[in-house]
């Protein structure tokens, strides 16, 4: 085989391999619809003790940049929740175990498992939160049921 052929081989393989990468990786993508009806509301939601995530999240200056509501309104319209989708899964597909993204250990407890600072507190006791485990299963890659979307 000659050198040119070799090459040309060896290039349209790697080409395929990493075309394949971004098809498995798209498959794998966190999920529009699931974002936007149950983690979204998360970053609204006041719990016991906290403020909302949207109160320090809002035009921030760190990784988990949320979108600023608009005056007057409880929640976010399709071009803000976009931009939060985007956000927050480039936090998610920043690492490869999902379960150690970010999104899901900055807020956590450091006794969980969690950061040991995270100046809006612990918002997550434990991985046994009904809301952390929405953003884990989500991060895992989970979607509505058919007909909810």
């Amino acid at each position: 085989m000659s050198i040119r052929l070799a090459v040309t081989a060896a290039v349209s393989a790697l080409a395929l391999a990493a075309a394949s990468s971004l098809v498995s990786h798209a498959a794998d993508a966190p999920d529009f619809d699931y974002f936007k009806a149950k983690v979204q509301p998360i970053f609204l939601t006041k719990r016991p003790g906290h403020a909302r995530c949207v109160m320090c999240h809002a035009e921030a200056n760190n990784m988990l940049k949320l979108e600023k509501l608009p005056e007057g309104q409880a929640a976010w319209n399709e071009e803000q929740t976009r931009k939060n989708f985007d956000t927050v899964s480039k936090i998610v597909n920043a690492v490869d175990d999902p379960l150690k993204a970010k999104i899901l250990v900055h807020p956590l407890a450091p006794e969980a498992g969690g950061d040991a600072f995270h100046s809006g507190g612990r918002q997550f006791a434990n991985k046994s939160d009904p809301l952390w485990k929405t953003i884990a299963d989500w991060a895992k890659g989970a979607t509505l049921p058919a007909g909810k979307k």
